[in-house]
């Protein structure tokens, strides 16, 4: 994508903030902040549509993925991609490979593409494609919602299901029509509001357990996104509003380990599934082979995933699939100088090979 075609997508230009140090210290002393005006999601599906093919299999792939959340049919779900999006030239390869390797499953495994563009901060950081499209440390939200959507947009027309997290609860007005799978992360599972924003999705919604390993964030979260809402938003024309939500019926646990150590073992997955059956909750689980249930080491995704797999072999419907953290090369690299192309720039990712791999494996159990 060209500076000039990157630009086209702003529909709302946004002047730079210049001045002197004489004014940056009076401006510092009067304001905090300072507000910059962003297109609307209307606006924005109106600059970047969806086909209505695109729209068609969105339609198609949730009410897949809702089947095997909410009644345990169909095939295993693998929601397989980068940790985070920061280029999108990579990005869209390892869609087209992805596309390739989905026509290969055929209906044995509901592939959908991680397309992460936030990333939570424990203290600081380089935030997400979203807030730093170009990472150069100059915030920019209205390029990367325009980018970010165009993004999303070129992934779903390929066919491709998507699935994100969302960070800030705004943002989801702007993606919501692209996405067939939604993650609500260790840190903002227990947040009221992204509860209720999960409770008015069209899609399935993931809770991950907490960063202390804790499943009960989780399920209370499913508990609470069940249930109507009512709660502070903006609709479509980016106007502040009230908005109320009917409750989602197709939320899950997502185990993604802790601090106490990983939780993808049978025995675990089975401790879960039975508390959610004593709260009158699905028995949904999916595993996330990263983060603490890889103890953080990218190479041993395989092994947890090889452990889930054999839990679908016994078809153990608690058992929804799993999530794999995967590039187009494996390992890691800092966000700040020179970069290698497909490579992380945050958690460490398996490759494309090692990730074929996998799924051909899983196949076989669906």
């Amino acid at each position: 994508m060209t500076s000039s075609q990157k630009s086209a997508l702003c529909l709302v230009p946004t002047e730079p903030l210049t001045t002197s140090h004489s004014d940056a210290k009076e401006l510092a002393s009067e304001r905090r902040s300072v507000t910059r005006p962003l297109p609307s999601p209307s606006e924005l599906r109106q600059n970047v549509p969806l086909s209505g093919r695109a729209t068609e299999q969105i339609a198609e792939a949730r009410a897949r993925i809702q089947a095997r959340v909410s009644h345990g049919t169909g095939a295993p779900i693998a929601i397989v991609g980068p940790c985070s999006v920061h280029c999108e030239t990579a990005t869209l390869e390892y869609a087209e490979r992805l596309r390739a390797l989905k026509e290969r499953l055929g209906g044995s495994v509901q592939l959908v593409m991680r397309v992460y563009l936030e990333k939570p901060r424990t203290t600081v950081g380089w935030k997400g494609f979203l807030y730093d499209p170009d990472l150069t440390g100059r915030s920019d939200l209205g390029e990367g919602l325009c980018r970010g959507r165009a993004l999303m947009v070129q992934i779903a027309e390929l066919g491709l299901p998507i699935a994100t997290e969302i960070l800030d609860p705004l943002a989801a007005d702007y993606f919501e029509d692209c996405l067939s799978w939604v993650a609500i992360g260790a840190r903002t599972a227990e947040s009221q509001i992204h509860r209720q924003v999960a409770s008015g999705l069209g899609c399935a919604v993931g809770f991950k357990n907490g960063t202390d390993g804790s499943v009960t964030i989780a399920t209370q979260a499913m508990e609470a996104a069940g249930q109507p809402h009512s709660h502070l938003g903006i609709d479509e024309h980016g106007r502040v509003a009230m908005k109320s939500t009917g409750g989602n019926s197709a939320t899950h646990v997502v185990l993604r380990g802790g601090s106490g150590g990983p939780n993808y073992q049978t025995e675990v997955v089975a401790r879960v599934a039975e508390s959610l059956r004593g709260s009158g909750q699905r028995p949904a689980v999916l595993v996330d082979c990263s983060h603490g249930n890889s103890e953080k080491d990218y190479r041993r995704q395989p092994e947890v995933a090889r452990a889930v797999m054999s839990q679908l072999k016994q078809k153990h419907a608690d058992v929804l699939g799993l999530m794999l953290e995967s590039h187009l090369f494996s390992g890691k690299q800092s966000a700040e100088g020179a970069r290698e192309y497909g490579v992380s720039v945050t958690d460490g990712c398996i490759d494309f090979a090692t990730t074929e791999g996998l799924l051909l494996e899983m196949a076989a159990f669906g």
